[in-house]
């Protein structure tokens, strides 16, 4: 695997996993800390936790692993799931009539930029400039 591709998989790695270790403390309150919507329970945002998490781990057995055959998930996933997630997220934000505080909308809207400029960036890098 490209060093470039390797760099871009820990990045993206490392924002997934900090993304699913907030939303898998969402029972812990820090929703309400961060001024997140709220939820009726914690299920959702606990499994949305989970799921996020599973695919930061995943990206980074990719980065870590692929170089001796064992795969986790690849850039092209990766990609895919970023562009979807953060245009859902945005989607949200522009139209959800979401009740939420400045804070916490800025928080939104930060990940789901980031995220999206990183799918972007993966999905650039991987299509244009990175043919082998």
């Amino acid at each position: 695997m490209k060093k470039e591709d390797k760099i871009l998989l820990v990045i993206d790695s490392a924002v997934n996993i900090v993304i699913g270790i907030i939303l898998l403390c969402f029972p812990l309150g820090i929703g309400d800390y961060l001024r997140l919507p709220n939820s009726d329970n914690n299920f959702y945002p606990t499994l949305l936790g989970a799921l996020i998490f599973g695919i930061g781990i995943a990206l980074f057995i990719e980065y870590k692993y692929s170089d001796n055959g064992k795969r986790g998930l690849g850039i092209e996933g990766a990609i895919i799931i970023n562009l979807i997630a953060s245009s859902v997220l945005i989607i949200f934000l522009v139209f959800g009539n979401l009740n939420i505080s400045p804070l916490g909308s800025a928080i939104l809207w930060f990940v789901g930029i980031l995220v999206f400029a990183i799918g972007l960036f993966e999905y650039f890098r991987k299509n244009i400039f990175g043919k082998e």
